[in-house]
């Protein structure tokens, strides 16, 4: 800080952090992982109290489309600060909300925009799921919901009934199609066909136990989950399925949307359109912002059926609008999609290299490194040793080193050339092969060093094991070798250590944040 010695300066540092342990919950999270105390931000730097400087891969969960700071979006900020206008309206009409909503209805899928309702929540994501789920349930006049094992809606609790770590059963759970931790040990068009009908068998049995449900909802990207795309086939399969039984499908956008996938929405790669789309983060331009869009036909609600006290942030929506524009007029979703391949390239072929490394999955600008405790044993007899030049991992990776690392960068693992006879009319499935276990202790280390070096990252996957990068999506060509630089470095380092000291001192990951 300016002026400050660098005594002062830890002195700050530390204080403040001293003083967030003593006085916050405990249910805080970054905090635990990150003990930085941000002062000053700009795109991808982040400078903190003690004087050091970070290149952010966290992007508030994935809420800063441009960054910290962007020029447009303070601007925009400034507008409605020295104009005068209210800064918070409750649901009416202001010039700033109109200007939103015209930006936003620009960007949303074909079949949608033309004819959308939106619906202003309160300012989470969360809110937006809640909101959701009311909307379909009352459209429909049925309660079930279709949600996938892996996924995160929320921490509410209507939205923590549909995420993956519900803690009773509210709706009915279906197999998200994978290829490294394929729920049917195949991964693949296979292992996806089988997810597919998987959900059709549940559907059509009037045995199953499940009743036609309100509506199903999924992410395109499981972000939480672990970084898993959708393969776009079994996306446009449950888009009919849905359809052919007045199902509304509802598609969470909230960190897929704005570009980050390397489209603007991400059920553009697919050309789904659905009847419910999901939108926080990014769309509010770094501030709290929460909308559903809708086909007109839901629009049952009677007035004041769902409210929210602060769904007119007037400074939200003219941040909104100016992001919303920029990565529209800037084509950065197409940016995202280039750099996206380059860096998931690039960590492939590291991964080839490191046996700790069992997956490189992503999309776009989000990306996600698996990190995993290679055991021997677990190799067929014969099989390549992992790293090796034949154990490139893949979803068929007969090793088991890592399904995807050898796989073409940006969408999901593809088969090799071994394969294993499946039912008729089924595409060819890749022979089964068993994962290596996940490696929290090795991820939370390697999160740590990442720090270190300047450099932030989060983590997630089931067992927190995925090292999760979503940079904004206005890095650059030179930054975005620096986070790579960094990053591999720090897996290799942790690598290391990991080896040296065995797996058992890193089995509890929590036990340094615990402090913070």
């Amino acid at each position: 800080m300016a002026g400050a010695t660098s005594g002062e300066t830890r002195g700050l540092h530390e204080g403040i952090l001293r003083r967030q342990s003593a006085r916050e919950s405990s249910a805080r999270t970054y905090a635990r992982a990150l003990p930085i105390v941000p002062v000053r931000a700009r795109g991808l730097t982040i400078e903190g109290a003690d004087g050091r400087r970070y290149l952010d891969c966290l992007s508030g969960a994935g809420t800063l489309a441009l960054g910290h700071n962007h020029p447009v979006v303070l601007e925009a900020i400034r507008g409605v600060l020295d104009s005068g206008a209210p800064l918070s309206v409750l649901d009416l009409a202001t010039p700033v909300k109109d200007a939103f909503v015209t930006e936003l209805f620009r960007t949303l899928p074909p079949g949608l925009a033309d004819r959308a309702r939106v619906q202003f929540c309160g300012p989470a994501g969360t809110d937006a799921v809640e909101a959701a789920l009311k909307l379909v349930r009352a459209a429909t006049g049925r309660s079930g919901v279709l949600a996938f094992a892996g996924a995160y809606h929320g921490m509410t609790a209507g939205a923590l009934a549909v995420s993956g770590g519900a803690p009773d059963v509210q709706a009915a759970r279906l197999p998200y199609p994978q290829d490294y931790r394929c729920p049917f040990g195949i991964g693949g068009p296979a292992g996806a066909e089988l997810a597919a009908r998987w959900a059709e068998s549940l559907l059509d049995d009037p045995k199953s136990g499940v009743p036609l449900p309100a509506g199903m909802i999924l992410e395109p990207v499981q972000g939480e989950g672990g970084v898993i795309p959708a393969p776009d086939d079994w996306l446009r399969r449950m888009r009919r399925l849905t359809a052919d039984r007045s199902i509304p499908l509802i598609a969470d956008e909230i960190q897929t949307g704005v570009g980050r996938t390397g489209a603007f929405w991400a059920v553009d790669h697919s050309g789904v359109t659905p009847d419910v789309m999901v939108l926080s983060k990014a769309i509010g331009g770094s501030l709290p912002l929460a909308v559903v869009v809708y086909g007109d036909d839901l629009d049952t609600w009677q007035p004041g059926a769902h409210a929210g006290t602060f769904r007119g942030n007037q400074l939200a929506m003219a941040a909104g609008t100016a992001t919303l524009a920029y990565v529209r007029e800037n084509a950065l979703a197409e940016r995202a999609a280039v750099l996206g391949s380059r860096m998931l390239t690039r960590l492939a072929d590291f991964g080839r290299e490191h046996a700790c490394v069992g997956d490189v999955r992503g999309r776009g600008l989000m990306i996600g490194i698996e990190l995993v405790t290679p055991e021997p044993e677990q190799r067929e007899p014969g099989a390549p040793e992992c790293g090796g030049p034949d154990g490139l991992g893949g979803a068929g990776d007969p090793a088991g080193c890592g399904g995807g690392r050898g796989a073409d960068p940006g969408t999901r693992g593809v088969p090799d050339a071994r394969t294993a006879p499946t039912a008729p009319g089924m595409p060819m499935a890749p022979a089964a092969r068993t994962p290596y276990p996940p490696a929290p202790g090795l991820a939370a280390v390697v999160q740590r060093e990442c720090l270190r070096r300047g450099l932030i990252v989060e983590l997630g996957g089931r067992h927190a094991s995925v090292v999760r990068l979503l940079p904004p999506l206005t890095i650059s060509d030179e930054q975005a070798e620096a986070v790579l630089d960094r990053l591999t470095d720090a897996i290799t380092a942790a690598a290391r250590d990991h080896e040296t000291h065995g797996p058992d001192r890193q089995r509890h990951p929590g036990a340094d944040r615990r402090a913070g």
